[in-house]
Order: structure tokens, then C-alpha cells, then sequence
């Protein structure tokens, strides 16, 4: 059984489970299904935030639940209190459950040198931040800290994805160089001289961890990313070679020079690039597909979005995260203050 079977990941593990030869039941709030599913697939309308709907879509249980919307402890709870009749679990976390060794996390990144510092590369031994309720870093960490404590009943993996990409996602990064495209933007301003690192998770890897963890029951955390980690500048730059455009690059040293001036959602003082080491030797895990290979994708998908009307519109959750991420007339000033 998959839970969020609609959402951009559970939609592809779905598929990926389906044609392993697992029998699955895809269960969503809308109760739809993706044209790409095997016919054999069953569907099921249900609210997760309905304890009693999921038990009663649970039955008399499931070999496996994956839950790729799972966002807080009470989520834990509620699949734990089903481990009598499910036979392990796979849930999706996230790398901000880290922080650093001065105690930095995602959470402190604006305060004044607060963005954390992590260790190249980023393992799952690394200390993660302390659980609670004030934000989704630490939602996410008490989800975790009560599914590792009731591993005995119910054996769950759990999958800390980096920046999740593909088709379908609310919040995809790549809107931020697709538009300017679009928009005929030829010039781009980049800060930390364009070598910011946030590594990618394309869904068809996490569907694949899903996949090895579903037929190896098991306690784990494991990272969750792709087997490159590009930098900002050749994000931009493979985003320009799909879209066959051809833009000048001005990089700047350090952070942003000016509010929207090369500020990105790929924009960071220190790497965030995470080790695969632990997939492989737990699951024999091997990489699908690399971030380019699905780049044309993700951008068919944002362009087709954008066609439909103005970009906060078609991604609400981008401006909550992110602000005005298109103020090219901040952007023209600055170019022109630094040309004179």
C-alpha cells in the first residue's frame, strides 16, 4: 500500500512497485490514478489525517506501507498503531533532518552565518537536530525518533531525500532558470561564484530505494540523493542546453550582492552533498538515472505549468518558500551599477 499515491514520488513508486510484481493499492485524497499504471493497480480515496479511514483501507494488512507524506510525529503514531497488520514500512524523510557540528541546521540559516556547515560528504551518522513541533526539520525528526523506537514492532527504512526533482513537484528549483528562459532573460547573476552545491533526489532513485527496501525488510536511514551533485552553474547551464538557450553568466563571490540579485533556490555558503555508501551495502542500491537524464522532463513539465497562467499561480508554495524569485528590475539595476 502506498500512501500520497498521487504526489510526485508516490506516483512513480507506485509504478515502480506495480511492475516488480507487487500487488498495490495506491491510496490518495482524490482516489485517482496515473495513466502510466499498470491496469492491475488498485486504488482507494482516503484522507490520512482519518486514522480510522487508513485503518480501514489497511484491512487486514499489507506486507509493506510505504508513506512518502508522512510530516509529523502524530503520522508515526498513527503507523505504528497499524503494525499488527503491516509487515514493515518505507518512509520518506529528509536530508534537513541534519545538523551540523556547531549545531547549525536548515532552520538557522538566516541568522547571521547560520546556514549549516556539513561534512563532504554527508553520512547518516551525522547528528540530526532535535525533534519537536515548530518546524517541518523538526516534524520531521520526531516522525523519525518515534518510528526507530517502535522498530521492533513495526521495521521501518527511512529515506532522507535530498531536493527532490521531477515532474509533479510544488516547489521544483528549476522554474527558477526555465522562466528566466522563457522570459528571455540573457544574462543571470549567480552568487558564491555559481559553485553552490544542494544535492538533487530524482524520483525515479528514491522509487528505486523504495523498491530494495520494500523486498528487504529492515530498521535503516539512508540517504536519499543522486549519484551527482552539480553545481548551480552547471544546473544553469543544463537547464540552457535543453531549452537550447544561450545566456551570459555573471558570478559573484560570496552571498547575494543585492536582495534578488543571484540568489537561487540552489543558493548556499556550504555544500549540502550527501554519501550513497550506506544504500549500496544495505540494499545493493545502484543509481537509476543521473539528474541530466531527467532534465527534459522536469522542464516539459514547468513549461507546460507556466503555459497555463502567471508562475505564483501554478506554484504558490515556491513564493511562500522563496519570495519574488523573477525581480529583474532589481536585477537590471545592480548590472547597470556594476557596468559603470
Amino acid at each position: 500500500m502506498v500512501i500520497g499515491a498521487t504526489g510526485q514520488i508516490g506516483r512513480v513508486a507506485v509504478d515502480v512497485l506495480a511492475r516488480d510484481g507487487w500487488e498495490v493499492t495506491a491510496l490518495s485524497r482524490g482516489g485517482g490514478r496515473d495513466g502510466d499504471w499498470p491496469g492491475e493497480v488498485r486504488t482507494a480515496r482516503v484522507d490520512r489525517a482519518d486514522d480510522a479511514a487508513l485503518a480501514a483501507a489497511v484491512g487486514d494488512g499489507c506486507d509493506v506501507l510505504v508513506d512518502v507524506v508522512a510530516f509529523g510525529p502524530e503520522h508515526a503514531r498513527q503507523l505504528t498503531a497499524l503494525a499488527g497488520r503491516v509487515g514493515s514500512a518505507v518512509v520518506l524523510s529528509t536530508v534537513s533532518v541534519y545538523e551540523d557540528d556547531e549545531g547549525r541546521t536548515f532552520d538557522t540559516q538566516e541568522e547571521p552565518d547560520g546556514f549549516p556547515a556539513y561534512p563532504v560528504p554527508l553520512t547518516e551518522d551525522q547528528r540530526t537536530i532535535a525533534p519537536g513541533d515548530t518546524s517541518y526539520s523538526t516534524r520531521k525528526a520526531a516522525l523519525e525518533r518515534e518510528l526507530l523506537a517502535a522498530s521492533d514492532a513495526l521495521p521501518t527504512t527511512l529515506l532522507r531525500a535530498g531536493a527532490v526533482h521531477g515532474p509533479h513537484c510544488r516547489t521544483p528549483r528549476e522554474l527558477y532558470f526555465v522562466k528566466r528562459n522563457l522570459d528571455g532573460r540573457g544574462r543571470r547573476v549567480l552568487a558564491y561564484g555559481g559553485e553552490s552545491r544542494f544535492h538533487p533526489a530524482g524520483v525515479h532513485n528514491i522509487a528505486e530505494l523504495v523498491r530494495l527496501a520494500a523486498a528487504r525488510p529492515g530498521t535503516r536511514v539512508l540517504n536519499a540523493v543522486d549519484p551527482d551533485a552539480p553545481t548551480v552553474a552547471e544546473i544553469a547551464a543544463a537547464v540552457d542546453a535543453v531549452m537550447g538557450a544561450d545566456n551570459e553568466t555573471v558570478l559573484v563571490d560570496g552571498p547575494p550582492s543585492a536582495p534578488g540579485v543571484g540568489d537561487t533556490p540552489w543558493s548556499v555558503p556550504h555544500p549540502v552533498v550527501c554519501d550513497m555508501t550506506a544504500a549500496g551495502r544495505e540494499l545493493g542500491y545502484r543509481a537509476v538515472t543521473r539528474y541530466a537524464d531527467r532534465l527534459p522532463e522536469t522542464i516539459a513539465w514547468i513549461e507546460r505549468r507556466l503555459a497555463e497562467g502567471d508562475w505564483r499561480a501554478a506554484y504558490p508554495k515556491m513564493v511562500a518558500s522563496y519570495g519574488d524569485l523573477f525581480d529583474y528590475a532589481a536585477e537590471d539595476a545592480w548590472l547597470a551599477g556594476r557596468r559603470a
